[in-house]
């Protein structure tokens, strides 16, 4: 490790959690700078915390320092207190491995996990004395990159980003680090990395307009640069790099445990859902390999807990066999096992009632609607039967806190949807008295409401989002409603929501909308201490960019979205039709019962159990289980920059 200099210790004696800031963790990696043909910096644009619970950081850290040509540090954002201080002492942004200044980076990677961390990105620039605009960098600044989720409607920060890398990043981002070197100029170097699939450079397109504001068309400014940007997919999941020397953080985090990624994807096709569309196809782990990532990664950190990382966990091919192996390897280790995202069946509860034997934790279930009919809209596949059935059996064994997570605002929503909230908390609770009678006094249930962001490359991708004062009007009808003894209701707050949305949806012109933000003093816009509407709402007014274009209109099939520039490699076709299900609440199912055509099969060879290969164009037999192997394209979840 890298010795502090005197006036960053001086400055870290008066910062509030000194260790954020330090570096040298077990497990973090040092290497002489001057060995290396490209220096890299990973930056989260949150505080250390948050970003050292992301699972994507760790993965891609331990890939690019795995290679010798390539150095990569961490960069998070400081705390508040700590920017102060910087900007008062003249101190720029730097890395935890080296205290190096980042501006001195060859490249300088961004991670978009959250919309509302956008102005964070402008204030790390700012900070690091890196020009925020593309075009009024210098040579000698570094490459700007940015990757996630949120990458894939770029627009948004298209003004500010060199390129995004869209998708799987495990090698996508290798290859475009190594790149870097041997091009004398940034233009050759993004003229480079331009034709690899999952690289989108802003400055090679412009959106031409229509007078109503709406796209014409994009009009590609470099001749070589593709028509649409292909995602990145990692080919075979359960061969690639994944850390079992985890860094090991000197403070709490959000998360502070061992985790093993056992499958990406989902194939239950939730229409409100950016996840379970843009990380198709499912692709497994096989239980072998996870068995020994967990016991290596334990025996590397000396972390007492163990999680599965996965969007659904309990639809792993091989579930029962793992959870139980892995209870088993914990119990034997003396170490916590955590299984989040279960699908609450039999065996679930076996497992649950295993794991929590002594101290029964608090259960979640994601009913996401009041009605069957709207969960039929959103493409919810559960009944009440198994709400109800399923929390029946918690209460029998044991459990006296349930989370139920609902969201308002969705497509189709009436009053009786809302009030059907409050009836499944009621019904719940009469469950828990007829079972327990007066025993059940502290038996507890939780109603947890989001409200519904339309997403980029979702089924609901044209539909409008509520005004502020219809989400407001509804949180207050669900307050009255949930009045109940033992019921507690949160909901999440309408303006962070409605700005959440200009975001997801927004085009290249909310790139000025952002700037004037950031330049009022907006960030950390994710935290409700730190959001300032009044500030969002003057800059919304001196930029002219007005939230009803962006949020609350719906839009016709036929028009160009800003984010169409990307190829997720799901049809727009598919995504049409499930709007038109929805609508007239028709249900598609899971894709391991048949395939539901979404277009992935073009680039896909499905497999079906753990060793029976079919081809890709066809549907797998209903009743089996099936996994992704051998992509037929060289194009994340938690793998992205």
């Amino acid at each position: 490790m890298m010795k502090l200099d005197k006036d960053l210790e001086k400055l870290l004696k008066r910062a509030e959690k000194p260790a954020r800031y330090i570096g040298g963790e077990v497990n973090s990696v040092i290497k002489d700078p001057e060995t290396v043909d490209v220096r890299v910096g990973f930056a989260f644009p949150d505080t250390y915390e948050i970003g050292m619970s992301y699972m994507g950081l760790q993965i891609l850290y331990h890939i690019l320092n795995s290679n010798d040509r390539i150095y990569c540090e961490r960069v998070f954002a400081p705390a508040p207190d700590m920017e102060g201080l910087m900007r008062e002492d003249g101190r720029q942004l730097f890395t935890l491995e080296t205290f190096t200044p980042v501006k001195e980076l060859d490249i300088l990677g961004f991670t978009l996990q959250y919309e509302l961390s956008f102005t964070n990105v402008l204030n790390m620039l700012d900070l690091a004395g890196i020009p925020i605009r593309s075009k009024e960098r210098a040579e000698d600044d570094p490459v700007v990159l940015a990757g996630g989720p949120c990458a894939f409607n770029p627009e948004p920060l298209a003004e500010f980003i060199d390129a995004f890398l869209v998708g799987d990043g495990e090698e996508l981002l290798e290859q475009v680090c190594l790149a870097r070197k041997g091009c004398d100029s940034k233009e050759e170097f993004l003229k480079k990395i331009c034709k690899m699939d999952g690289v989108y450079v802003p400055k090679f397109y412009e959106p031409v307009y229509k007078e109503d504001g709406t796209i014409d068309h994009i009009k590609k400014l470099y001749e070589d640069a593709p028509d649409r940007v292909k995602r990145a997919v990692l080919q075979d999941l359960d061969k690639a790099e994944f850390p079992v020397n985890n860094i090991v953080p000197f403070i709490d985090t959000v998360h502070d445990r061992s985790v093993v990624e056992t499958f990406r994807g989902c194939t239950r096709g939730c229409r409100f859902c950016q996840a379970g569309m843009i990380y198709r196809p499912v692709r497994e782990r096989k239980k072998e390999t996870i068995k020994s990532l967990a016991q290596r990664q334990l025996a590397n950190t000396g972390h007492e807990e163990l999680s599965l990382l996965s969007l659904s966990t309990s639809d792993y091919s091989r579930f029962e066999e793992l959870a139980t192996e892995l209870m088993e390897l914990c119990k034997e280790q003396n170490v916590a096992l955590s299984l989040p995202s279960l699908r609450l069946d039999s065996f679930s509860f076996k497992v649950l009632q295993e794991i929590q034997k002594y101290r029964k934790s608090g259960l979640t279930f994601a009913p996401e609607a009041g009605s069957q009919r709207l969960r039929d809209i959103i493409n919810k596949n559960i009944t009440e039967e198994n709400i109800y059935s399923s929390v029946e059996q918690a209460i029998r064994l044991g459990w006296e806190t349930i989370k139920l997570y609902f969201m308002a605002g969705l497509p189709g929503e009436t009053e009786e949807d809302l009030a059907g909230i409050a009836e499944i908390a009621r019904n719940i609770m009469d469950i828990n008295f007829k079972i327990r009678g007066r025993k059940g006094g502290r038996f507890r249930v939780t109603v947890s409401v989001s409200n519904f962001v339309p997403k980029a490359h979702t089924p609901f991708q044209w539909e409008p989002q509520n005004r502020p004062e219809q989400f407001i009007e509804k949180h207050d009808f669900l307050s009255g409603k949930l009045r109940i003894k033992g019921v507690t209701f949160n909901y999440h707050e309408t303006e962070t929501s409605n700005l959440e949305a200009v975001f997801a949806r927004g085009d290249r012109r909310i790139c000025d909308l952002l700037e004037r933000a950031f330049r009022l003093g907006c960030k950390f816009d994710g935290w409700s201490e730190h959001f300032n509407h009044e500030l969002w709402q003057q800059a919304f007014e001196e930029t002219g960019i007005e939230a009803d274009f962006y949020n609350y209109r719906r839009r016709d099939y036929d028009e160009i979205l800003p984010w169409d520039i990307i190829d997720p490699l799901i049809t727009k076709e598919f995504l049409i039709g499930e709007n038109e299900k929805a609508k007239a609440a028709q249900v598609t199912a899971d894709c391991r019962q048949g395939c539901a055509g979404c277009g992935i099969n073009r680039y896909a060879e499905c497999f079906r159990g753990a060793e029976l290969k079919i081809s890709g164009k066809s549907a797998p037999d209903p009743d089996l289980r099936r996994s992704v192997d051998g992509l037929g394209s060289n194009q994340k979840q938690e793998g992205g920059a």
